[in-house]
């Protein structure tokens, strides 16, 4: 077991000494370098991992987003803003920090990039903090006899909260609780007061029917299942929010037939023939369901992004990391819009 821990522990030591050396180029600070890296080592050999210092950690979080593959909007990634919370260990008090997390991000609509890290799990063993959400904000999806109320790709969750005792209201928009796990502890349930979350009633600006539908989405898109990995410490609780591309509201998560499907209901309200695809009811049908969430939001005072500004963004994001010496590396079918994407810059480059 201790040549176990001794191997992870030079592992840790090889990934913080890359860090580091990269932070140290980046900011232009090498000096102090040797000596943080004694500290790590020594720190290593008595308790098998090491502790980032604010700076570090604010750092680590930045760089990550900029090389997250799956984000269109890194060129922002300088902007982020970095809670600590890695002090905090009861499940109650985590909540409370991310109430204040949330309030800070949504600021009334003009959305500010944020992240907040509890603490990091422990090297060599399975105690690590958990939020068990996907998304810190997210709508119920019940699997009913009559079908499924809400959104069809939370059923899981949604079964999860229920069997944790939670009870919803039935509703295609309830939103669901946060659920934390700690080591050793059995998870816990939460739920957002009515102002954690802010909403957007989804209106059109020319067909007045399409408020009649009651649709809604959340403001911000709070990503809670991936993990920060910062000089081979990993933060397994580590939500990060930016802001919405309208497409990924309009286009997927009302209009993907697997999520709320909102297409068909959409096209029999403009009259359309939805007998046959080629007459491309479906696209016309999302133009509008497009045009509404950004109208929407815009109306709303929530900063919103529409594909074609954000696909210009990124191009230049990587036009900056060419000047910086940087290469630009791109999962591409997350990248381009899932709605006329050869339209975009982004889908011509591979």
């Amino acid at each position: 077991m201790r040549t176990e821990i001794t191997e992870i522990s030079e592992d840790i030591f090889v990934e913080a000494h890359a860090f580091l050396e990269q932070m140290a180029a980046e900011i232009g600070e090498p000096e102090g370098l040797d000596e943080r890296l004694n500290e790590i080592r020594q720190e290593l050999a008595e308790t098998g991992t090491y502790t980032h210092t604010a700076r570090e950690l604010e750092f680590g979080a930045k760089v990550a987003w900029r090389n997250s593959n799956r984000c269109i909007g890194r060129l922002f990634w300088k902007s982020l803003d970095v809670f600590d919370y890695r002090h905090l260990t009861e499940p109650d008090e985590m909540f409370n920090a991310l109430r204040n997390y949330l309030k800070h991000a949504t600021n009334g609509g003009k959305i500010r990039s944020s992240i907040c890290l509890f603490a990091p799990k422990h090297p060599g063993t399975r105690r690590e903090v958990k939020i068990l959400n996907n998304k810190l904000i997210r709508y119920a999806g019940y699997d009913t006899e009559d079908g499924i109320v809400g959104d069809p790709e939370e059923v899981p969750f949604t079964q999860t909260c229920l069997d944790l005792g939670w009870r919803g209201e039935l509703t295609a928009f309830d939103l669901l609780p946060v659920v934390i796990q700690v080591p050793d502890r059995t998870p816990e349930l939460f739920d957002l007061e009515p102002d954690d979350a802010l909403e957007v009633e989804i209106e059109h600006p020319e067909l007045p029917w399409f408020r009649e539908m009651g649709l809604r989405w959340y403001a911000v898109p709070v990503i809670t299942n991936m993990t920060l990995e910062i000089g081979g410490i990993e933060y397994t609780a580590a939500p990060f929010n930016g802001w919405f591309m309208g497409t990924e509201i309009g286009s997927r998560n009302l209009g993907d037939a697997d999520r709320y499907n909102m297409l068909p209901e959409i096209a029999r309200r403009m009259d359309l023939d939805t007998r046959s695809k080629s007459n491309l009811w479906k696209d016309r049908a999302m133009v509008e369901l497009n045009t509404a969430v950004l109208h929407s939001y815009r109306k709303a005072g929530v900063v919103i992004v529409d594909h074609h500004t954000a696909s210009r963004q990124f191009m230049s994001f990587v036009e900056q990391e060419k000047q910086a010496g940087r290469n630009v590396t791109s999962q591409w079918s997350w990248i381009v819009p899932p709605m006329s994407g050869s339209a975009m810059d982004v889908f011509h480059n591979d």
